[in-house]
């Protein structure tokens, strides 16, 4: 069986796009178009977020994904759906703390033969960084570094504080997340994280490819 996933490396530094699909129903055409303004501002990964998409709604659209990104030599990943990911051959997956528990989904990859598709885990706390670091994840999540509107049941704001001890303490990448803006990615920057993934303050901007390209180059990281 042909190995899937990670048809280019993950190299997380500097904006990580995420296009967050809201609701049942899905528009390819804008979606896909709304991910191109941000593939165009040259993230280190662009992850798909559908929370209440039928499968077959988002593996439609992770194809369509697919495409857009590997012209654009930016890595896929899909949120919360390894089945998904298989499906349309991301090349990482990214779990919650209350979704497919780690040492299942590694097992699940194997399985697949699918060695080489990064797994991602978030985590709220430095506890949680060190389980998914011992548990063998490839990189973190760790937030709400500050209050956000894009995850109405998100816990409570962390704060550059726990985020600076978390890239302290962990040798893993650490993907920075929560109601993070233009003006504070470079604070998050310099509490050690390496790519900031931002969703209101580049989807509400007026220029999103701008705004993206603003966040990577809080990182010191443009394309």
């Amino acid at each position: 069986m042909q190995e899937l996933g990670l048809a280019m490396p993950l190299d997380l530094q500097g904006y990580y796009a995420i296009l967050d699909v809201k609701g049942t129903s899905l528009d390819l055409a804008a979606a896909l178009a709304h991910a191109a303004e941000l593939l165009a501002a040259g993230p280190c990964c662009l992850q798909l977020r559908g929370k209440s998409l039928a499968p077959a709604l988002l593996c439609q659209l992770g194809h369509g994904l697919r495409s857009l990104c590997d012209r654009a030599r930016v890595p896929l990943c899909i949120n919360d759906r390894l089945d998904v990911a298989l499906a349309v051959r991301a090349d990482a997956i990214h779990l919650g703390q209350g979704d497919l528990p780690l040492p299942e989904a590694q097992h699940a990859r194997q399985a697949a033969q699918a060695g080489r598709l990064a797994i991602g885990i978030s985590t709220h706390d430095l506890a949680e960084a060190w389980v998914a670091l011992a548990g063998g994840a490839d990189y973190i999540g760790f937030g709400p570094v500050f209050s956000t509107r894009s995850k109405p049941d998100a816990s409570p704001a962390s704060g550059l504080g726990a985020l600076r001890a978390v890239t302290a303490a962990v040798r893993l990448p650490i993907v920075a997340i929560g109601g993070i803006t233009l003006e504070t990615a470079a604070a998050v920057a310099d509490a050690g994280a390496c790519a900031a993934a931002v969703i209101a303050a580049v989807d509400e901007a007026p220029d999103r490819t701008l705004a993206g390209q603003r966040i990577a180059a809080a990182f010191g990281r443009t394309r």
